[in-house]
């Protein structure tokens, strides 16, 4: 009954209470040329940001006018919350994952895609292990011949839940920063063990990414 409740707040008002909150943040880009010039264009991509980081990532590019952005949600209860508040931000709704509804999941991302519309995703959920990215991005980009584009997002003042992604929730006013890949074609003929090593090559790339992010946090609290 309680869950029930929440779920209807969500759905009526505090989704918007949580735009308002992240409308609150002082968010610095860094080479985010890149991923501008596609949604200026009108071209679709996939982009990557980690779970824990899923509340900034999925209000930064939450979808703009004549814009069309998919968000794959888990069939979790929790899944359940965050998709009355995606539902609002204007994402259409994909529910599944790794666990639950997989193949039918990825199935629905890829024809997503091909429709027109970018996919926002993140790779290690929904259960972890932390910043352990799974193939879901790479394997939707390479099959939709769609530039992947990847996030590492910081936070200068946040409280993280005692979750399995360490899952953040920024300060009002804080500070964030937001590194970009530049987006990347993932190789056609890549499969296999290649395949594989690309994966682990953007794991790396993305937790680099981050670090970057917490570097220029940390810069900004010593000067």
């Amino acid at each position: 009954m309680k869950k029930r409740l929440v779920l209807i707040a969500l759905r009526s008002v505090l989704w918007w209470v949580i735009l308002v909150w992240c409308k609150t943040l002082s968010v610095t880009t860094v080479r985010s040329e890149g991923l501008e010039t596609l949604r200026r264009n009108g071209k679709n991509y996939v982009i990557a940001f980690w779970h824990g980081s899923m509340l900034i990532g999925w209000f930064l590019h939450r979808p703009r006018r004549n814009e069309q952005v998919s968000a794959l949600v888990s069939q979790s209860k929790d899944g359940e919350f965050l998709s009355a508040v995606l539902e609002h931000w204007k994402y259409f709704m994909i529910r599944g994952s790794s666990h639950i509804g997989g193949k039918e999941a990825m199935q629905l991302m890829v024809q997503s895609v091909n429709d027109g519309k970018s996919l926002a995703i993140t790779p290690d959920g929904p259960r972890g292990p932390r910043h352990e990215m799974k193939m879901g991005a790479v394997r939707i980009a390479q099959k939709t011949n769609v530039p992947l584009v990847m996030a590492g997002i910081a936070v200068k003042r946040k409280k993280h839940l005692r979750s399995w992604d360490r899952f953040e929730v920024p300060m009002p006013f804080s500070k964030v920063v937001v590194t970009y890949s530049e987006p990347e074609m993932v190789p056609q003929e890549f499969s296999g063990t290649a395949l594989d090593e690309y994966k682990i090559a953007r794991q790396q790339r993305l937790q680099e990414l981050t670090e970057e992010a917490e570097d220029i946090i940390a810069r900004g609290e010593q000067a």
